[in-house]
């Protein structure tokens, strides 16, 4: 709580030109010593509090000008301990015996620093006006229900609080982040820039850093469920994964025999690995219809493939790790144009990790990706790399993580190569 300092100007009309009986100049020589501007603060602060100005407070290690201005009020020495000792009581005392002061401390309290704002009610009326700060977001998780859950966490963490300071400034800032999350996903790809234009009144409202681009971010990545991450990466395809297209020719996907538009068709006759960027696949995506595609996490299985198969493989594309925008975009293109798709990675848990972001965006089935498929790879490898990390889930196959804990083995793309290859002649 702020409060006026003791020596200064009493706040407000002079005590003797209102009501008060409190003799205002003599109020300030007695009690407005700045040596005693901490006992006054304590005492304001217990009115706040809504406590009696009783008992005592104390002041550790005073200097000898604080214990004279003590003596002085009292009429008393207030001792030599290593603190110092004053009773509220007997201060209230002063006042009243004095004419000081009639009514007693909280009196002149009040006459030296200002009226006080109550606590209770204050942080009540405060606690009011944050939940009515998070309004606009509660009323788009009304109609996005994606979003609910999204909505509780932030109110529980406090980020908006750090972020914003107020509940005013609270308001203002989620009203903007409602309005781009209420236009999100983009229903065609739209440039980052251009999007904070058109709706929150800027091309770089949404520039790394602000607040408004933090809370948004995260709203984005609770509609449209992309993964945990970090890096500069990371928010480009986040912000891609609703249609927000911070650089197009950045992010990339690798492919094999796709087909579709007059370069992927050259390099599908010659068996050759294509790389796609995000710009191509918004702008000219393949028109190719394939009964199955399959998916890799690891480049050297699409190496592999091109050197044993070349232009006879089937259709691959790989992710080269967690799923990219354009990975994304084509594979869901993919998938309305009728292909089922058909995903392998590592069996460990980061490797589960990358298949479960992977199916909670595009729809796949397992290629040699289930339990008895590692039961099976990890005993023809026994003395492989050991499991570390946390546990994560497989929701294509729930007894698969049972399994991985069960053996303890890492089985990577490489090491069953050869079944993969099999599969794609």
């Amino acid at each position: 709580m702020d409060v006026t300092p003791a020596a200064g100007p009493v706040d407000g009309p002079s005590p003797e030109a209102g009501p008060s009986p409190v003799d205002g100049p003599r109020l300030r020589r007695l009690l407005g010593d700045p040596e005693l501007a901490w006992l006054v603060d304590r005492a304001r602060r217990r009115l706040a509090r809504e406590q009696p100005l009783t008992g005592s407070v104390f002041l550790r290690t005073p200097t000898p000008a604080q214990r004279t201005s003590v003596e002085r009020l009292l009429g008393r020495s207030p001792g030599s301990g290593r603190s110092l000792t004053v009773r509220l009581d007997e201060v209230d005392a002063v006042l009243r015996r004095s004419g000081v002061s009639p009514d007693g401390l909280a009196s002149a309290v009040v006459a030296l620093t200002g009226p006080v704002v109550l606590l209770g009610p204050a942080r009540a009326a405060e606690s009011r006006a944050w939940q009515e700060a998070y309004a606009p977001l509660d009323a788009l998780a009304a109609e996005v229900p994606a979003l609910t859950a999204w909505v509780e966490r932030l109110r529980a963490e406090g980020l908006v609080r750090r972020l914003a300071g107020t509940p005013a400034t609270a308001q203002a800032l989620l009203s903007r982040v409602a309005v781009a999350l209420g236009a999100l996903p983009a229903g065609a790809p739209v440039s980052l820039p251009a999007f904070s234009a058109r709706l929150l009144g800027g091309a770089h409202a949404l520039d790394d850093g602000t607040p408004l681009a933090t809370i948004t971010l995260a709203g984005v990545r609770a509609l449209t469920g992309f993964p945990d991450g970090t890096g500069a990466a990371w928010r480009r395809d986040a912000w891609a994964s609703a249609g927000l297209l911070r650089d197009e020719l950045s992010s990339t996907v690798l492919t094999l025999n796709l087909r579709g538009t007059p370069a992927l068709d050259w390099m599908a006759d010659a068996g050759e690995p294509s790389v796609l960027t995000l710009r191509q696949l918004i702008r000219r995506a393949p028109n190719m219809s394939a009964p199955a595609v399959r998916i890799c996490e690891n480049p050297a299985v699409l190496a592999a493939a091109a050197d044993t198969h070349g232009a006879h493989s089937a259709p691959l594309v790989c992710l080269q790790g967690q799923p990219s925008a354009a990975a994304l975009a084509l594979l869901r293109h993919l998938h309305e144009g009728g292909a089922a798709l058909l995903y392998h990675g590592d069996f460990d848990w980061g490797g589960l990790r990358i298949a479960s972001a992977l199916l909670r965006r595009v729809p796949w089935r397992p290629w040699r990706f289930t339990a008895a498929d590692y039961r099976a790879a990890a005993l023809t490898a026994p003395d492989g790399p050991p499991l570390t990390g946390q546990r994560a889930e497989a929701p294509w196959d729930p007894d698969l993580p049972q399994a991985l804990l069960e053996l303890g083995v890492r089985v990577e793309e490489e090491s069953v190569l050869d079944l993969l290859l099999s599969d794609l002649e």
